[in-house]
Order: C-alpha cells, then sequence, then structure tokens
C-alpha cells in the first residue's frame, strides 16, 4: 500500500530529527543562556517590585525549576482552595455520592467577599458540593467555600496536605475572617510547596484517581479572569486559582502550552500592585516557554505535527 506523501514526509522529518538528537548537546549553552535571562529578569521583577514577591516556574519538559525567594512562607487568600478541591474529590473517591451531597445555604454561613451566594435569600436553595466547588473555583464564592470546609474537615485537608509532604501550606481559617488572620491563624504556602502541588495536578500524581484528577483540572481550566491569564493566548488552557487580600495577591497556575507546558507560582505580600507583578512574571514565563515550544534540537521552530511525543 502507498503511504500518502505527507506521512512520508513526515517520517523523513522525524527521522531528521532524530539524527539530530546527539546534536543536542552542542545547544545546551544555547538554552542555558535562556534560562540565565529568565532567572536574572525574574530576580529584576522581585527586587524592584513595592513589598515582597516569591515565584516558582516549572518546566514540565525537562523537570527544571527557576524561582526567586521560593521558600518563603506567603499568605493565600484563596489560591489555598485549590486544597480544598483535591480533598473534596480524596473524599469523594471513599464516600460514593458525597458530590452529589446537597448543602442548604443557611444565613449564619453566608459571607462576604467574592461570590454570588451571600446574595441568595437564606435557607431558599441548596447545592450540590461539586456545584459548590465549582463557584469556589471559578467566581472565588467564599460562602460556598466555608461550606466545603465545614463539609470536608479542615483538619481533613491539612492532613492529606502532610501526607503528601507539604509541611508549609496549610488551611487555618475559614474566608472572610479578619480576626483570625489577626491572630496569626492564616492560609499559608510557599511557590516552592504549591508549584510542586500543581506539578502533580498536572502529572495527575495527587491522592486520587486519574478521572478525579482530571475533572479537578477541568473546573480549574473554566474560563475566568486574572492577571496570569492577560500575557497567555486565549487558545492556551491555564488551569489556576488566583487570591488576594489587602496588600497580597497569589496565584497557582498550570499553563498548558502545547509542547512545553509549564507551571507558574507567585505570591506576594507587603503591598504593592501584585496583580501587576503577577502580569510581568507571567508575561515573562510565557516568553520563555514560547521560544522552547516547537523548537528543534538547534532552535529552529517546526510544525507541531512533525514534532514526537515527549
Amino acid at each position: 500500500m502507498r503511504r500518502p506523501r505527507r506521512a512520508i514526509a513526515k517520517a523523513l522529518f522525524v527521522g531528521l530529527l532524530a539524527g539530530l538528537a546527539p546534536a543536542a548537546s552542542a545547544q545546551e549553552p544555547h538554552r542555558s543562556i535562556l534560562k540565565d535571562k529568565l532567572r536574572a529578569e525574574l530576580e529584576v521583577l522581585a527586587d524592584e517590585f513595592d513589598g515582597v514577591l516569591g515565584a516558582e516556574i516549572v518546566d514540565l519538559t525537562d523537570s527544571s525549576r527557576v524561582g526567586v525567594n521560593d521558600g518563603l512562607v506567603f499568605p493565600q487568600g484563596s489560591a489555598i482552595k485549590i486544597p480544598i478541591l483535591i480533598e473534596l474529590f480524596r473524599q469523594a473517591e471513599q464516600r460514593p455520592g458525597l458530590l452529589q451531597e446537597r448543602r442548604a445555604v443557611p444565613q449564619a454561613a453566608q459571607v462576604g467577599g467574592s461570590g454570588v451566594i451571600q446574595y441568595f435569600a437564606p435557607g431558599s436553595s441548596s447545592l450540590s458540593l461539586e456545584d459548590l466547588a465549582v463557584l469556589m473555583i471559578v467566581l472565588s464564592d467564599n460562602t460556598a467555600t466555608n461550606i466545603l470546609i465545614d463539609a470536608l474537615g479542615m483538619d481533613a485537608v491539612n492532613r492529606t496536605l502532610r501526607e503528601m509532604g507539604f509541611r508549609d501550606t496549610k488551611l487555618q481559617r475559614k474566608m472572610i475572617q479578619p480576626e483570625a488572620s489577626l491572630r496569626g491563624a492564616e492560609n499559608l504556602s510557599t511557590p516552592a510547596e504549591a508549584a510542586e502541588l500543581m506539578t502533580r495536578l498536572a502529572h495527575c500524581e495527587l491522592p486520587v484517581s486519574r478521572g478525579s484528577c482530571e475533572r479537578i483540572r477541568r473546573i480549574l481550566e473554566i474560563p475566568k479572569e486574572g492577571p496570569v491569564r492577560d500575557p497567555v493566548p486565549g487558545s492556551v488552557p491555564i488551569a489556576f486559582k488566583p487570591g488576594s487580600l489587602e496588600g497580597v495577591a497569589t496565584v497557582w497556575a498550570y499553563v498548558e502550552l502545547p509542547d512545553r507546558p509549564y507551571v507558574l507560582v507567585v505570591m506576594t505580600n507587603y503591598g504593592g500592585d501584585g496583580d501587576e507583578a503577577i502580569r510581568q512574571v507571567s508575561e515573562l514565563a510565557y516568553w520563555y516557554f514560547s521560544k522552547l515550544a516547537r523548537a528543534t534540537p538547534y532552535g529552529t521552530r517546526v510544525p507541531r505535527e512533525f514534532l514526537r511525543p515527549r
């Protein structure tokens, strides 16, 4: 049987790329220069930020990382809702039907800040736990989050985080509790730990099944606004959750750039324009990874269909 010309061309091109593989090491200095530029620019952004900025960028193709102040502990705002989402699906695998269980919205549970449930008539509605999770992530609904914390247990969320090896990532209070925040009961993480959690999400190496992991990713990919999204083309999916408090801005993100996916975490505190800082770091990361995407060992870009799976 004769092979179509396009298939033959693709086979020849892939063979050519394979033949170039030994030459890849000759180009490592070039890629090292690019990575050094990424690191230097990230450090400049951190130095120039009017406050404290920490960040971690993970190349999911070669597992390399570039960070600044990535071991510092920062308040998380609503980014801490990602561990709550993971815990919901972990428990749902042990308790069939949990995602469909419905919870009423009592007046005592309704809190301000972001979200829409605070505007519901008290006691007039009930929502499934999965629907509450969607509201928690997409609209950052604080009332939905607090209902989920009650349903799952704060201790359970923290126990799962510890079992995953995260010692600095902690859920210590419900949403919109400034008095607890003043006492030091803050929701916390570090850029390094948050980036590791998002890396495991990208690889589906969470304490849930692959099906649950993929559902978690789809929820996080539901379109929403945020400065991490602005520099990245709309055709590129991003699984992310931002967070903010007065003086604090954070984001945990998995950017699904074809042929060069990456994880990006940015955390800021002590004021400054945190959203603009996140936008600048996101722009820098996209600049770097878009140069590596579809690149041959010599830095030439080729059509995606000619590339072998990595």
